[in-house]
């Protein structure tokens, strides 16, 4: 695991797209995993912004998105789907139908695990999985205590998960949904890449755990630990609780740059 400390959210964004555009860079067809919510978008801005001067191409891409709610209308403006479409999809050149999303509909929610499953092996597997993190340490919604080998499926939410997601709904936690389909930690840990980014104070504990804690079901994103080539970018907000914050800068800073991701 390679941890990054950033001066701003804006720098790590950089750094998290410069990983991005070296796989667009070197990979004929380059599968990715997106997320949502708020730590991501800088970096979306960032590919946006590289993609309109030309720098990065979508053209070869297949996305697949992390996770989605259950239970919301398909026309609802915060559907997952519809929030990376609006935030991301529409403003490159991702090709018509290139987004996969965990079918959650009532009809589908029987098969809608296995079913995202196989997509992602018929795709040979995700190249770039980009990661937030939630303030009990969830990655997708994989909430604690999930299995660490755990596979796509239907989770509930917690209410701590819900409070956080209630800006996107109103500030109402009771007009955020119950549960969701999500990528589990043993599918997320297959993608060849994992990028992990966190800004802000309040994500100092969960990185902090995550990062230097014992690997454990109670802080999912511990399991990151595990995985041969993870990528934790914070600010100095989200990395103020790093014990090792110093020794962290110090091996980024020296690193050859025929090493960067």
């Amino acid at each position: 695991m390679e941890i990054v400390i950033t001066g701003s959210a804006r720098e790590a964004a950089i750094i998290a797209a410069d990983a991005f555009e070296r796989l667009l860079w070197g990979a004929d067809r380059a599968v990715i995993g997106l997320a949502t919510g708020s730590s991501p978008l800088p970096t979306y801005h960032e590919l946006i912004e590289r993609h309109g001067n030309g720098r990065v191409s979508f053209a070869r891409t297949r996305m697949f998105l992390l996770d989605e709610y259950v239970g919301l209308d398909p026309e609802h403006p915060q559907l997952l789907r519809s929030f990376i479409e609006r935030e991301f999809i529409d403003q490159v050149d991702v090709p018509a139908n290139a987004l996969v999303v965990p079918q959650c509909a009532p009809a589908d929610l029987a098969t809608a695990a296995e079913t995202y499953e196989r997509r992602i092996a018929n795709a040979g597997g995700i190249d770039l999985q980009l990661l937030g993190i939630g303030r009990n340490g969830h990655i997708g919604f994989n909430e604690p205590p999930s299995s660490l080998v755990s596979r796509t499926r239907l989770k509930t939410l917690t209410t701590a998960t819900r409070e956080d997601n209630a800006r996107f709904f109103g500030n109402d936690p009771d007009m955020v949904p119950h549960h969701g389909i999500t990528q589990g930690i043993g599918t997320i840990l297959e993608a060849r890449h994992v990028v992990l980014i966190a800004t802000g104070e309040a994500k100092s504990e969960p990185i902090a755990k995550a990062v230097e804690g014992p690997v454990t079901a109670m802080m999912p994103a511990s399991a990151l630990q595990l995985h041969p080539h993870t990528t934790v970018i914070v600010d100095e907000a989200a990395g103020q609780q790093l014990r090792h914050a110093d020794y962290y800068r110090e091996i980024y800073r020296n690193k050859p740059v025929w090493q960067h991701f």
